[in-house]
């Protein structure tokens, strides 16, 4: 559920933790600890905060989109997945997008596409639908990107989620363009 500046007030009370305080607190528990279910633990809650509008300046004040980007090119592949669940559900935002790709966030997202873990995937092709512009369609855009998301859009009886995903983005971004 979407929030606001009063219904964060109503559920924090007057002495509660602000959500950028409590934000801060999970990002310096995430870079404090090296125990692997501890940060997956943390990143998939930053991620769940991703989705809403209301934390979007919090996330970028405490360059939470460059800790998605950085979990990226990690071995452990939950951090991978909840990294990538934090740019899908974030960029729907415009000013997240360029963060991510000025932050160097589009060639490890390309990387998602080959990920063995389906839902890594199905967040990497979402993020691409929104991070897709015309300032960067040329690094993304690129013919084995393209071939690798034709091929998801044909995978209908493998995966509809990936089907569906991608052949919203050969919609949006090559329609006319082929």
């Amino acid at each position: 559920m979407f929030t606001n500046d009063q219904r964060q007030q109503d559920r924090t009370g007057r002495y509660g933790t602000s959500r950028v305080e409590f934000l801060q607190e999970l990002v310096t528990r995430f870079q404090n600890t090296s125990a692997e279910e501890t940060r997956e633990k943390i990143l998939a809650n930053l991620a769940n905060f991703a989705y809403d509008p209301y934390n979007y300046n919090f996330l970028r004040q405490l360059n939470v989109l460059e800790l998605f980007i950085d979990c990226l090119t990690e071995p452990n592949e939950k951090l991978v997945e909840f990294g990538m669940g934090g740019i899908c559900n974030s960029c729907v935002d415009p000013a997240n997008s360029a963060i991510v790709t000025k932050f160097g966030g589009i060639p490890p997202i390309i990387q998602c596409l080959s990920s063995p873990v389906r839902n890594t995937v199905n967040y990497t092709l979402g993020a691409l639908y929104y991070i897709c512009n015309e300032f960067n369609k040329e690094e993304i855009l690129k013919p084995e990107v393209i071939d690798i998301i034709r091929r998801y859009a044909a995978a209908e009886d493998v995966s509809v989620s990936f089907s569906n995903l991608a052949k919203a983005f050969l919609d949006k971004h090559l329609s006319g363009n082929e």
